[in-house]
């Protein structure tokens, strides 16, 4: 059975009463309640305060460029997809810089799991405005508050097809780790947007704000229609929706690719010959 302790206690670079304390914690609880042993989970990650999970978690880890969470995941799973492959980055990391890998993951449906720290500021390079701040926000950069219309991460999930849509509240702890468990669980691209107020940068969204705003949705999204689950992703004001916001099976990337259909290929005979085949077909 495996507990929490098995992922390891680190040191952390993070400030005092960061949000990311908490989603480490859930994080861990999730991993323990699927029974999952730390040397079948693969944590990728890019550049950021939230990209630094790896570096506090026993596991296999991959920590990668700013942007880039998503490429290493995506190939990690085509190359052993009996691997658990967790994506985590911020939501600069994951929706500005990798925003277009994003968008591939989405489309493709592999299945793995895509946990976003979202603090709607960049943190580690002193507090900007991110692609999901909301315009009342005043920062150094942006004197007269942000001018951008705010990235919504849920709608552009469920309009590219996303299977598993959720959100989550780092103030939250049990709901969270029991989203993150499911998400985990699902056959397919599970999307997991996780508030993590940042206390040194955001002082508009913080954990007093969002404790008057979150609201938890009974249902795990299933039986939630693809309309009535946009609804849901749009609300962000006065009341904020946390949880599944829309589960609804798909077939996978894995099971569409021949070459997978003899197993993992990392697990496959690598034949020279037909490579060098392949090579010199693309020089005639």
């Amino acid at each position: 059975m495996i507990q929490t302790e098995d992922f390891g206690k680190f040191e952390t670079a993070w400030c005092p009463g960061c949000g990311n304390f908490s989603i480490l914690a859930a994080l861990k609880k999730a991993l323990a309640a699927c029974d999952l042993p730390p040397h079948q989970l693969l944590l990728t990650s890019g550049i950021g305060q939230a990209a630094k999970t790896p570096h506090y978690l026993k596991c296999n880890a991959f920590n990668g460029l700013h942007g880039r969470s998503l490429p290493p995941a995506i190939g990690a799973k085509l190359a052993n997809h009996e691997l658990t492959v967790i994506a985590e980055s911020g939501d600069g990391c994951m929706y500005g810089e990798g925003g277009n890998h994003f968008l591939a993951a989405i489309r493709r449906n592999l299945d793995i799991t895509i946990l976003v720290h979202d603090n709607q500021i960049y943190g580690l390079t002193k507090g900007q405005a991110s692609p999901t701040s909301i315009g009342e926000m005043v920062t150094k950069a942006q004197p007269h508050g942000v001018l951008s219309a705010p990235f919504n991460p849920l709608a552009v999930a469920l309009t590219l097809g996303a299977g598993f849509v959720a959100r989550g509240f780092a103030g939250e702890k049990e709901h969270l780790a029991d989203t993150i468990g499911r998400a985990v669980r699902y056959r397919g691209t599970a999307l997991v947007d996780i508030l993590q107020p940042c206390v040194s940068f955001n002082h508009v969204n913080t954990f007093a704000w969002y404790k008057e705003r979150c609201y938890q949705l009974e249902s795990d999204g299933s039986g939630r229609t693809f309309s009535e689950a946009m609804d849901l992703a749009l609300e962000f004001g006065d009341r904020i929706p946390i949880g599944i916001l829309y589960q609804k099976e798909k077939p996978i990337f894995e099971e569409r690719q021949p070459a997978l259909a003899r197993g993992p290929l990392v697990k496959q005979q690598f034949d020279a010959r037909a490579f060098e085949e392949v090579v010199d077909g693309f020089a005639v």
